[in-house]
């Protein structure tokens, strides 16, 4: 095996400048079976950029269903018959417990999610405007919510609130997006994306992978996470939801997951990259590896519309990998 690309991403990713994308194809272009050669180099990028400790986030689901758009991967989507949970914005004391929860296993930052394009509704903004409000004096977590694109008004005045960081995934490539979602225009998750930058917020952005992209799709979102300079990418490995256009999808392997893991550790050395959906799922056995493949968060306790890993045993993992979770 010809070593110099991990020589290369090894140099590149310790300094802190990452792999360029002719680079990064280089690096996909390896063989399978030079898998442990690639996690010995991230997690020696890993550990230089984060040490032994590991972010954890967690979610609430504060609106479920009745979206207008067409994921192909979204349950939530009112084009598709999943049947999937329906109900308007959560009470905020609801969402006080659920942050309090999150922070009672470990989690040091929480996110309220809706589902839909954007906060539409006056009284929906009110409502997270008091849980922001509320939060800043009852939890001691980094507050954070996905609402879609919102304008600039209102996201500056969530932020005035309390809100602290802000996510939007663009989900994969700009060539690739318009097999996944027809409904809006990809420029719209760039620009909301931009706004919260602009707003100072720490921003959160991502994508989903195994919707049947090539690695070319995945290099050319990872640079485009770069050139916008987010602050955290959360990886969400494809998990197919029947009534979806992707419930028989099966793209990826555990040691796809790894390595797809591993690029994005080697093309963003400095930053914050948490596996979050389809953890479970797609890496089995595997998971432990997630932090030698490159990641330094993950998110706990459930998802927005699946179960997830008894929080107890995600502990119990980095205890046992020697790691500890950020903050405590």
């Amino acid at each position: 095996m010809d070593s110099t690309i991990l020589d290369i991403a090894l140099e590149k990713g310790l300094s802190g400048a990452g792999l360029s994308v002719e680079e990064a194809r280089g690096f996909v272009a390896l063989p399978a079976d030079a898998l442990y050669d690639i996690l010995a180099v991230s997690e020696k990028v890993r550990r230089a950029h984060k040490g032994v400790e590991v972010n954890l986030c967690a979610i609430v689901n504060a609106k479920s269903g009745l979206c207008k758009e067409d994921c192909a991967f979204c349950v939530q989507s009112i084009r598709y018959d999943t049947g999937v949970m329906e109900y308007p914005m959560a009470e905020p004391q609801a969402l006080i417990d659920a942050a309090k929860e999150a922070q009672g296993y470990g989690a040091r930052e929480f996110s309220i999610v809706t589902s839909g394009t954007r906060m539409e509704k006056g009284k929906d903004v009110d409502a997270l405007v008091e849980t922001l409000e509320s939060m800043k004096g009852a939890v001691g977590v980094e507050r954070c919510a996905s609402l879609g694109i919102l304008s600039r008004e209102v996201l500056k005045r969530l932020k005035d609130s309390g809100l602290e960081s802000y996510h939007h995934n663009i989900e994969t490539s700009r060539g690739f997006f318009p097999n996944i979602c027809t409904t809006h225009e990809y420029d719209e998750d760039v620009e909301a994306i931009k706004a919260a930058k602009e707003l100072g917020l720490h921003v959160c952005s991502g994508g989903i992978f195994g919707l049947g992209e090539t690695w070319e799709d995945r290099i050319e979102l990872i640079q485009t996470l770069k050139d916008l300079g987010v602050d955290s990418i959360p990886i969400n490995f494809l998990n197919p939801r029947p009534g979806t256009p992707l419930e028989h999808a099966s793209n990826l392997t555990p040691v796809e997951c790894l390595k797809i893991i591993s690029l994005i550790r080697l093309m963003l050395p400095a930053k914050e990259i948490v596996v979050c959906g389809g953890r479970s799922l797609n890496l089995r056995d595997l998971q432990p590896l997630i932090f030698a493949a490159g990641a330094n968060g993950m998110m706990v306790g459930n998802y927005l519309t699946t179960p997830g890993r008894d929080p107890l045993e995600d502990l119990r993992m980095l205890d046992d990998l020697g790691l500890k979770p950020k903050g405590l």
